[in-house]
């Protein structure tokens, strides 16, 4: 899939002011970030592009401020991101303007610079050209790492591109080399399992889907609303009723389309939605009206197993259950571990993303074992309904 995109092969960033786009929007308390995965994943672009000469000059934004605010600044996360990669990261107090430009002309080959977040300025959401234009004056070229932003066209995700020869960096090519691997050009036969709580989240994802793929595993709450429509009674379960019949209308595509559906056929049920309650496997037919669905049955997980074995090529995106609840979790994690050991015996291509799914694979401990773990939320739903992204259309040749 990156052939049709330039990378940083195809560039020598020797002596030249690299504007790079990363994603530091990392999880912070008390001014102290709690969660590097996202600097480690920028780390390799960022240290090639210092040990090949180039000045390296970081873009990102952080959280969603409405002007400057101290809360908000990129100051503690340049600090530890100097320890990710072991190395000094300077810091500019403003990422346009003559502090940002001061700081840029000081700079050595290899030098390692982070600007001040581009969400002080309300111009990056616009994407203003004056905005991208004062910009475009830091550097030479411009290289997007930032796949998790790539669905949004701001001045420093795709205005830029517009400006300046425009490159993807060592984490956005993995992104979309893995994506490409899933859906665009997949080794069949294509399984997705898609999870969740609302179906009202994830229509488009789903009438996408079945377009694409050979089987579509529904879990979570939203299988609930489709086993409602197709008359089930869920008694206390979390469903939107009111979506019975686009349940329905995706049921009749997926069919059209010889898109298998595979819906829970047994359901572990309590009587309350909190962890360790009281719980039971119960078949579709005696879901007590009381009770609440709050993971996939026994025989649930032994049909998502066999979809899993029947297939080369798995994406998922949702838990299957109330993952973040024990032992409701269980759903979710035995078809992680299934897929991890199907994906590490070479028989299974698989990717994952969205937030709540890579808690679920690091909670299942197998987060490392899939083909590709996507940490973008936005961009990668986006993705899967089949829309073009704006920071990765600006990157494509011609």
């Amino acid at each position: 899939m990156t052939k049709s995109f330039r990378t940083l092969d195809d560039v020598d960033v020797k002596g030249k002011r690299v504007l790079l786009r990363v994603d530091l929007n990392v999880p912070m308390e008390g001014g102290r970030v709690t969660d590097a995965t996202r600097l480690e994943r920028v780390a390799p672009t960022i240290t090639e592009i210092s040990d090949k000469g180039g000045k390296v000059i970081l873009l990102a934004h952080f959280g969603r401020p409405k002007g400057r605010d101290a809360k908000d600044s990129l100051k503690p996360v340049a600090a530890e991101l100097a320890k990710v990669i072991k190395r000094p990261v300077g810091f500019a107090d403003d990422c346009i303007g003559e502090v940002a430009a001061k700081a840029v002309g000081a700079m050595k080959d290899g030098d390692i610079l982070c600007l001040e977040n581009t969400r002080f300025h309300k111009e990056e959401e616009k994407n203003d050209a004056g905005f991208v234009a004062e910009l475009a004056k830091l550097g030479d070229i411009w290289v997007n790492d930032a796949f998790s932003a790539a669905h949004r066209a701001h001045a420093t995700t795709e205005g830029l591109g517009h400006k300046l020869p425009a490159y993807a960096g060592r984490t956005m090519q993995a992104e979309l080399d893995a994506l490409g691997k899933a859906l665009d050009a997949p080794t069949k036969p294509v399984i997705a399992i898609v999870g969740g709580a609302k179906v009202s989240t994830k229509i488009e994802l789903l009438e996408n889907l079945v377009s694409k793929v050979d089987a579509l595993v529904i879990g979570g709450g939203m299988a609930n609303t489709f086993l409602h429509a197709q008359g089930v009674a869920v008694g206390k379960s979390l469903a939107e009723k009111d979506l019975a019949a686009t349940a329905l209308r995706i049921l009749d595509k997926a069919n059209a389309a010889n898109c298998a559906i595979i819906l829970p056929v047994d359901a572990v049920v309590a009587s309350q939605f909190a962890a360790n309650a009281p719980a039971h496997a119960y078949g579709l037919d005696a879901i007590p009206t009381d009770g609440m669905i709050l993971d996939v049955g026994p025989q649930s997980i032994a049909r998502i197993h066999a979809a899993i074995d029947d297939a080369a090529t798995l994406v998922w995106n949702g838990p299957l259950g109330a993952f973040e609840l024990t032992p409701f979790d269980r759903g979710t994690v035995v078809s992680a571990k299934h897929a991890a050991q199907r994906t590490k015996s070479k028989k299974l291509i698989s990717v994952a993303g969205g937030g709540d799914t890579v808690a679920a694979l690091n909670q299942a401990g197998v987060g490392g074992d899939f083909t590709y773990v996507s940490t973008a939320g936005g961009a990668f739903l986006e993705w899967m309904e089949g829309k073009p992204l704006p920071g990765v259309e600006v990157l494509k040749h011609g």
